[in-house]
């Protein structure tokens, strides 16, 4: 009951963005964990699955994506043991994520488009944030918008802002400032209201927002400026 709790209580850590603090514990226990069997290996999993959360919101997207490619690897053993369903796809969002870091976006696109299907809840909005990342990504911004609109997914406090933030960037690309602004400014505010404050998504809501208002306003057009 201890090493649960533990595990849950740096799972915790690592969605509010304070996976750093716990990064030497997450790697005690999978050292702990190392080579057991069954129930145990599952947890394991788990474990690591959280270690590539910290991995990516360190910038090691490289690092994270191995450790996924390896853990997938694993899980393609267990599933005749134990369900494993909801880790892999944990893992395949942290994949996505470490991918978009990359700028591999096709890549990450596939692997979201691929299994939101058979997501649920916090898995399907977890994907469908890294969907519309990976749109952004390719200058897609009319896709990103519309998949980010299309629904209202399952609210995760771990997620708060992610949305929002690439509505932001949808919007900015599209040269919709003024609606961009509001987009980031909602977003940033949801941030800092449910993360940690060294939670990165709030360093990137503030950069996309200072970036977004650094913008010039678009030049008038000729009728306009013959209106004056």
């Amino acid at each position: 009951m201890a090493r649960h709790a533990k595990v849950l209580a740096t799972a915790a850590a690592c969605a509010h963005g304070r996976g750093a603090q716990v990064l030497a514990e997450l790697e005690s226990l999978t050292a702990e964990l190392n080579g057991m069997a069954g129930p145990g290996r599952v947890l394991l999993l788990m474990i690591r699955s959280n270690h590539m959360l910290v991995l990516n919101s360190e910038g090691r997207y490289g690092e994270a994506e191995a450790e996924g490619l390896d853990i997938l690897r694993d899980l393609t053993r267990l599933k005749h043991l134990a369900p494993v369903w909801h880790v892999e796809l944990c893992v395949l969002d942290n994949l996505v994520d470490a991918l978009c870091g990359q700028a591999r976006y096709e890549e990450a696109e596939a692997i979201a488009r691929g299994n939101l299907p058979r997501a649920e809840r916090g898995t399907v909005a977890a994907l469908h944030c890294g969907l519309v990342r990976s749109l952004n990504g390719q200058g897609r911004y009319d896709e990103a918008l519309t998949e980010a609109r299309r629904f209202a997914p399952h609210w995760d406090r771990g997620l708060s802002g992610s949305l929002g933030l690439g509505t932001a960037v949808a919007l900015h690309g599209l040269g919709r400032r003024s609606e961009a602004e509001t987009a980031v400014r909602e977003a940033l505010t949801d941030c800092e209201r449910f993360l940690h404050p060294d939670h990165p998504r709030i360093r990137e809501a503030r950069t996309l927002l200072a970036r977004i208002t650094a913008d010039e306003p678009p030049a008038p057009t000729a009728e306009e400026t013959a209106l004056d």
